[in-house]
C-alpha cells in the first residue's frame, strides 16, 4: 500500500500520496450532476433548499436543528431522513450541508477530522469564497464549529481545530489533545446522488457505507508522533466551556 502509515493509539492512519488519487477523491461538479440531484427532491424539499442559498444560511439551519443523540452503532441518516426527523449529528449535518451546496451548483466537499482511538471523529463541510476556505459544522458544543472563509489552505483550516479538539471526560486522559489526521477534500460527486440523497426502500437507507469511504480516504497527519510529547493539555476553564451543550439529551 502506498503512502505513510502512522500508528497512534489503536488507530492505523494511512496517509496516501494525493497526486496518485486525485481523480478518485475529487470529482468536479457538473450540470448533469446538478440536474440528477434536483430531480430526486420533492416539492417541499425544493422549497427548503432554495432558502439555503449560502454557507451562512446553511449553518444557521444546522444550528436550529436539534441534536441527534443516537447511540453508538446506530445507522447514519440520509438527508431526506434528517429533514423528516428534524435532527442531526455531525456527519449527518455535514452531508446535509454538502447537499445544500450541491443544490446551488457548488461542489459538495466533506472534510474528515480523525481523532485518537478513544475519541470521536468529526466531519465538516468545506466551502470556498474569494479563494479562501471555510467550513460548515454541526456540533452540540462550543468547539469544532463553523469556520469563516479566511484560510488559505485546507490544512490551515484543519489545524484551526487542533487546540480545541480534546478529551473532556474525567480520568487520566482528561484534557488531552486528540486530533491526529485530516482528510483530503472528499467530494460527494464521486457517487450517483441516488446513493446518498435518499437511498433504499422508502428513502430509509442509511449512509454507513459513505462514512466508511470517507474514513478510508487519503488523510494527512497533523504532526509526527514524536511531536505530541510537547503538546499541552487543555485547562480546567477550557474543559468547563467545552461541556456546555446547545441541546440537552432527552431523558428516557
Amino acid at each position: 500500500m502506498d503512502g505513510l502509515i502512522y500508528i497512534i493509539g489503536r488507530k492505523r492512519y494511512i496517509v496516501r500520496h494525493l497526486y496518485t488519487h486525485a481523480l478518485r477523491y475529487n470529482t468536479p461538479m457538473t450540470k448533469r450532476y446538478l440536474h440528477d440531484l434536483r430531480a430526486l427532491l420533492s416539492p417541499a424539499e425544493h422549497q427548503m433548499f432554495k432558502k439555503l442559498s449560502s454557507p451562512k444560511r446553511i449553518q444557521d439551519f444546522l444550528e436550529a436543528l436539534p441534536q441527534n443523540f443516537s447511540s453508538l452503532g446506530e445507522s447514519i441518516q440520509n438527508p431526506r431522513q434528517v429533514l423528516r426527523t428534524k435532527k442531526a449529528h455531525c456527519i449527518e449535518g455535514a452531508i446535509m450541508a454538502a447537499a445544500a451546496l450541491a443544490y446551488h451548483g457548488k461542489e459538495p466537499l466533506l472534510l474528515d477530522l480523525q481523532s485518537s482511538a478513544y475519541d470521536q471523529d468529526h466531519v465538516v463541510t468545506l466551502f470556498k469564497q474569494n479563494g479562501r476556505w471555510g467550513a460548515i459544522s454541526k456540533t452540540n458544543h462550543p468547539v469544532l464549529r463553523w469556520r469563516d472563509p479566511v484560510y488559505k489552505s485546507v490544512r490551515e483550516l484543519a489545524m484551526s481545530y487542533f487546540h480545541e479538539y480534546f478529551w473532556p471526560d474525567a480520568g487520566k486522559r482528561l484534557g488531552r489533545k486528540t486530533l491526529r489526521t485530516y482528510s483530503r477534500p472528499f467530494s460527494l460527486c464521486r457517487y450517483d446522488p441516488k446513493r446518498w440523497w435518499a437511498p433504499g426502500e422508502g428513502g430509509r437507507g442509511d449512509l454507513d457505507w459513505l462514512a466508511e469511504e470517507l474514513d478510508g480516504s487519503p488523510h494527512y497527519p497533523i504532526a509526527g508522533p514524536a511531536q505530541f510529547k510537547y503538546v499541552r493539555n487543555a485547562t480546567a476553564l477550557e474543559i468547563k466551556a467545552m461541556r456546555l451543550m446547545g441541546w440537552k439529551k432527552p431523558r428516557k
